[in-house]
């Protein structure tokens, strides 16, 4: 009866779509750490390594949706600190947050520091870090911290009130958050072979992607830090870095980098038209 209402109700599907759209915007990273790990496992592994780790997404996307008081009970205190110049009450949440910018920070570096100055491999033989096994284990760490900060997303956007109070009650909400991330990874997933070789083949692409995962890893430590609600003296107390001004500055980077890979295509300079004039002009005289 309740699978026939918010059939028919209209703001169901927008809230679906709505969320879909979130749920990919919030996977980009995932996608782009999918694809720099899987990237040093041989090349018949890695569409392995990626199934497994956008499944392991959606299978910890969908636990933890079943588990949500469990979640929302991790934004409780579990201890206190004060020591007069800095004071914090952390939670559950704030060190898996804050946990999870630390890894991916350490990652990050690690990998940009192997591809700027370390030496490649001569043998074909992938060192005991780049097996199967260890990749599978370092995406679904990240896919935890990932998958926390997803479902908060979702609940705070899906109003989980009674359709008498404007909501779509505790199992259409649930309802609809399950089926918009079955269907943003399925996105994903069809979509993660194309990014992945295109990521593989561009080295440039590759550090921009890491700059990235950089930028989320500080992001994760400011949102860490401020769910513990760390404070410095008095009124000094660390804020959120807004999503919407870092994925912007991302995509915007992406499109750039497109216009000069599109420019190193081209077998002639690019001109601009005032110095194509001058050029004629010079020719002429």
């Amino acid at each position: 009866m309740q699978m026939i209402e918010l059939i028919s109700n209209p703001n169901a599907w927008v809230a679906l779509l709505t969320l879909t759209f979130l749920e990919i915007i919030l996977g980009i990273d995932n996608i782009v750490f999918l694809s720099i790990v899987s990237g040093k496992l041989p090349e018949h592994e890695q569409p392995k390594a990626r199934r497994i780790g956008l499944l392991l997404a959606m299978a910890f996307r969908v636990v933890l949706l079943f588990g949500i008081t469990w979640v929302l009970s991790l934004q409780e205190v579990l201890f206190h600190i004060d020591w007069g110049f800095f004071n914090a009450g952390v939670t559950g949440q704030s060190l898996i947050i804050f946990g999870g910018g630390l890894f991916l920070l350490y990652k990050s570096v690690s990998e940009i520091h192997h591809k700027m100055e370390g030496e490649e491999e001569s043998s074909p033989k992938p060192k005991a870090g780049n097996t199967l096994t260890a990749t599978v284990i370092q995406i679904a760490l990240l896919n935890l911290v990932f998958s926390f900060d997803s479902i908060l997303t979702a609940v705070g956007l899906i109003s989980m009130k009674s359709p008498a109070e404007g909501g779509f009650g505790y199992e259409g909400a649930i309802l609809i958050m399950i089926l918009s991330i079955i269907i943003s990874i399925a996105i994903m997933m069809a979509f993660a072979g194309p990014v992945s070789k295109f990521v593989n083949n561009h080295p440039t692409i590759q550090i921009l992607g890491l700059s990235f995962l950089i930028l989320i890893g500080v992001m994760l430590l400011a949102e860490g830090s401020h769910l513990a609600h760390f404070k410095f003296g008095n009124d000094m107390e660390v804020g959120t870095i807004p999503k919407g001004y870092l994925y912007f500055s991302i995509f915007f980077s992406l499109f750039v980098e497109f216009l000069n890979i599109r420019m190193r295509k081209n077998s002639k300079p690019v001109q601009l038209h005032d110095s194509k004039e001058l050029d004629e002009d010079f020719d002429t005289k």
